[in-house]
């Protein structure tokens, strides 16, 4: 090791102060490496230091190889979404982080993709022991998956929030609506949404679902394609009303040939 890189592993293992800060920002690995074995060194130096992208692979290994830095949410947080961070490290990382960091993580863009799904696949699997505060928060402002997984549980003022979330997307309505048991309540509000209601395909979907209410399945038929119509006339389980609807409409572009149907 040159000199001058001794001379900096020396200071970096006992500075402190603004001479300790500095190192945070401006230090070469072998000095990172050191600074992490300095005593007066805390939890709010290590976060600082997990802000800088350009971190080597082994002085996050270190870092994660220390319990007393594990034990700090912070630490952890920024562990798992730098994108330096080896996998083993960074899933263990995720594992241990409270609900919202979670959140956080899985909306965060810079954070390794693999990493992001991680995380909403941990928060789905807490979602049906949180209490209904938590998951009003998850509805408002969860990942896609989270809100379409609580707008599926058909709680009121979860499914109005869900419905809101800008995150939400047609394909996790779309899920919604694939599952016959899903609840009414979601699906009249899905039905009645102002924006949600208007897309092709979730019109076809409502259209398909028992729970879909008379007058909303009545208005969307003008807009289905006659393939979309034949096919849905075809489905077992519609109730008797919105069968005599799809009848009827069937029967009106027969006698409508002018009309391009698709």
């Amino acid at each position: 090791m040159p000199p001058d890189s001794e001379s900096a592993v020396e200071r970096a293992r006992s500075a402190t102060g603004d001479e300790l800060n500095a190192l945070l920002h401006d230090a070469s690995e072998d000095a990172l490496l050191a600074l992490l074995e300095n005593p007066h060194i805390e939890a709010t130096h290590v976060t600082i230091l997990l802000e800088r992208l350009d971190l080597p692979a082994s002085v996050l290994t270190a870092i994660a190889g220390q319990a007393k830095w594990g034990a700090n949410e912070g630490v952890r947080l920024r562990l798992a979404r730098h994108p330096k961070t080896p996998k083993r490290f960074a899933v263990a990382a995720v594992r241990q982080l409270f609900l919202f960091d979670l959140v956080r993580l899985a909306l965060l863009p810079s954070a390794p993709a693999d990493i992001r799904r991680i995380a909403e696949e941990i928060i789905l699997t807490r979602i049906p022991h949180l209490p209904i505060g938590e998951k009003l928060t998850l509805a408002r402002r969860g990942p896609s998956r989270v809100a379409g997984a609580v707008l599926a549980e058909g709680h009121p003022e979860a499914v109005k929030l869900a419905l809101g979330n800008s995150f939400l997307t047609e394909s996790q309505i779309l899920k919604v609506l694939a599952k016959v048991g899903a609840p009414q309540r979601s699906v009249v509000a899905i039905a009645q949404h102002p924006k949600w209601s208007c897309q092709y395909n979730v019109r076809v979907a409502l259209v398909r679902h028992p729970h879909t209410p008379a007058q909303s399945v009545q208005a969307f038929l003008p807009d289905l394609t006659l393939r979309d119509l034949k096919d849905v006339g075809t489905l077992d389980g519609l109730p008797g009303p919105a069968k005599q609807m799809i009848r009827r409409e069937l029967e009106r572009r027969m006698c409508t040939p002018k009309r391009d149907e698709g």
